[in-house]
């Protein structure tokens, strides 16, 4: 996939009605004995010429082929056809993986050419097991579709492996007849919104708790508008409904996270200061605007964003709104690092196998429960405490055997209010090291990270993240329910 910095935010385009239909076109065949040459050479030439066309037709052919993509329980995702020209996606989910799958959407058909062309045992080439689940993918996409929810869905599991990457809208790959890479099929309306940034509004806050705790900040003045006489306030989401109630003296850090308050940590961002604030991002979260910032998955890198160029931008920043960008891929690691303490590098890639058999690897894949970032020992039990309460507020509760936390997040950027929740339902019996050679028994053990991004809240009558708390338990029952 490609890296995601500033490219991946193209503008929604509709395609359904441009998308082709894949028909049979006619394959020209020579008829050596519709006419006979008049001497032996001119005979010879006509026959070697042919003979020529097609040894390069099956080259070309031969040249095409390459290997299964296999989800993590070992059903098919897409294999070639007989004549290697062509990828063919299996029918039962074709539209809820196209836009991470198919080369036409920069998806892991692209991404693991390389392993996916070498050959392996006999005729056959190698293949590849993902760490998706492709029940739990086509049961979130169609829950999607069902109420027409346009957005992402990250469903991230402990070890840093993506159990389920949905985007709604899709389309049908196999309808598609150039299978090249489209730029508006990658990125566009039906494009991968899960690896697309955009502002992450509140759930920025859950770093920024961190940050305001590690520089001990636990207590600021909240007027619940804050005027700097630019016609540009900053404003508590809750400024003009619970009006009565500010200013707020002396707001402590526990009841800004839960209450969401803009301007406790802008304030708190303001007295940290810039230098510190870029820093702490870099070190504890993987968070910034450098090549080295960067968190580089097996799918494609993770770019993020944050730009401060005056003291507003520092400010805004502390709310996920600014210039500051990100994707839900990003946030459903930054769900597990809260969760855990440790942020892990996510993984698609499980296993090399053989050819059509799944379950015959022959080589490794991506390294699971890879740490490349860690909250400091001391920050880590508040800020699972106000996320526990986040989780109660919104009325989110999982399964017995889990304990559950969650922050929400309401983001105004240039294509309009996008609604976040990202959360963790943390089995007891997790501790955040465990490994697994597969997945059949993940439930046990294992906890779930879940990040959903709503694009179209007003048709479902949204104003706030909270309000879709309905929404994201159907998403947590699915998954915990396989």
């Amino acid at each position: 996939m490609k890296t995601n910095r500033f490219t991946a935010l193209a503008a929604l385009v509709t395609l359904f009605a441009s998308l082709s239909s894949c028909g049979s076109s006619p394959v020209g065949k020579a008829d050596l004995n519709e006419k006979k040459e008049a001497t032996t050479a001119s005979s010879t030439v006509t026959t070697e010429t042919v003979t020529e066309k097609v040894t390069e037709e099956k080259a070309t052919a031969a040249s095409g082929a390459k290997g299964n993509i296999f989800d993590s329980k070992g059903h098919l995702l897409a294999s070639s056809s007989e004549d290697g020209k062509k990828r063919v996606y299996a029918n039962d989910y074709a539209v809820s993986f196209a836009n991470i799958l198919t080369s036409m959407s920069d998806g892991y058909d692209t991404v693991f050419d390389n392993i996916l062309k070498t050959p392996a045992s006999g005729d056959s080439y190698q293949s590849i097991k993902l760490t998706l689940d492709g029940d739990v993918q086509n049961d979130i996409y169609s829950y999607m579709e069902s109420t027409n929810l346009i957005g992402a869905v990250v469903v991230l599991r402990t070890d840093g492996s993506i159990m389920a990457q949905v985007n709604y809208p899709s389309y049908d790959p196999n309808s598609v007849e150039d299978q090249k890479y489209n730029e508006d099929l990658a990125w566009g309306d039906v494009g991968n919104k899960a690896f697309s940034n955009y502002e992450p509004g509140s759930c920025f806050k859950i770093m920024s708790e961190v940050l305001a705790d590690k520089h001990g900040i636990y207590s600021l003045y909240d007027d619940g508008t804050w005027d700097f006489g630019n016609d540009h306030p900053i404003v508590n989401w809750d400024h003009k409904t619970n009006k009565s109630s500010y200013p707020i003296p002396n707001r402590s850090l526990n009841s800004a996270f839960i209450n969401s308050s803009n301007i406790f940590f802008a304030k708190a961002f303001e007295n940290i200061g810039e230098e510190n604030v870029i820093n702490d991002l870099r070190t504890i979260f993987h968070f910034g605007t450098e090549d080295s910032d960067d968190i580089h998955c097996d799918f494609g890198d993770l770019s993020n964003n944050i730009e401060i160029e005056d003291i507003d931008d520092l400010r805004r920043s502390a709310f996920g709104q600014a210039k500051v960008l990100t994707c839900p891929i990003f946030l459903a690691a930054l769900g597990r690092e809260a969760a855990f303490g440790d942020m892990v590098t996510p993984f698609v890639l499980k296993d090399i196998v053989d050819g059509s058999d799944a379950g015959k690897k022959i080589g490794s894949g991506s390294k699971a429960n890879d740490v490349i970032a860690s909250i400091p020992p001391e920050c880590r039990d508040n800020l699972l405490s106000v996320m526990g309460s986040v989780a109660s507020d919104i009325g989110v509760y999982p399964p017995n055997g889990y304990s559950f936390y969650a922050k929400t997040g309401t983001a105004e950027g240039w294509l309009g209010d996008f609604l976040y929740i990202t959360g963790c339902a943390k089995n007891y019996n997790d501790n955040g090291s465990q490994s697994w050679d597969n997945y059949d028994n993940y439930g046990e053990t294992g906890s779930y990270i879940v990040v959903m991004e709503i694009r179209n809240p007003a048709e479902h009558g949204f104003e706030f993240a909270s309000q879709s708390a309905g929404v994201y338990r159907e998403i947590i029952n699915i998954v915990i329910g396989k």
